[in-house]
Order: structure tokens, then sequence, then C-alpha cells
């Protein structure tokens, strides 16, 4: 543990969780929200029928959904913006050459 860290504690489904983390309580706030409303999303109409851990892991599967999407999404963004570059790069090298 970094001096950075401390121990946060927060209850999810009538179980209390505890964690060291740096995070900062904007990010804190942000992912408690998150994971809440994951939670509230995979329950449905069930409340209370499912297990704990059953939820976890479809909470899980939809944040492991979610950063594939955007892992896909950032690697075509980075493509088009490296191409794009080279574009510009060549553009700018023959104006270059050509004065």
């Amino acid at each position: 543990m970094s001096d950075l860290e401390r121990l946060v504690r927060f209850k999810l489904l009538g179980q209390e969780y505890s964690f060291y983390t740096g995070a900062s309580e904007v990010e804190l706030d942000t992912i408690f929200t998150l994971v809440k409303s994951l939670i509230e999303e995979n329950i449905g109409g069930s409340k209370g029928t499912l297990p704990v851990s059953k939820v976890a892991i479809l909470a899980c599967l939809n944040i492991a959904s979610q950063y594939v999407k955007m892992q896909q999404e950032f690697d075509s963004y980075k493509e088009n913006a490296e191409r794009r570059i080279g574009k510009l790069n060549d553009q700018i090298s023959y104006r270059l050459l050509n004065e």
C-alpha cells in the first residue's frame, strides 16, 4: 500500500466491501455509480432471487463488453488519425520540396 492509498468502504446488495485505493473521490463516485447502475440493470425485476455472485458476474461481463467495444473504437480512431497524419506529412513534404 502506498502513502496515497486509503481504506474505502461501500455497501452493495446488502454486503459491505472494503479495499485500499489511491483513486480520488470523484473517480470513486463515478465507479460506484456505474457499478450500482450495472448491478441494478442485471438484477432487473428479480431483486433478491439471483445470487450475488451471479449478479456480479453479469455486471463484470457487461463492463468487459463495454471495454472491448471502446477498445475497438479507440483502435479504429487511432488508425484513422495515423492515416490522416501520414497524408498531412506527405503533403507538407511535397510542398517543402517543391518550393
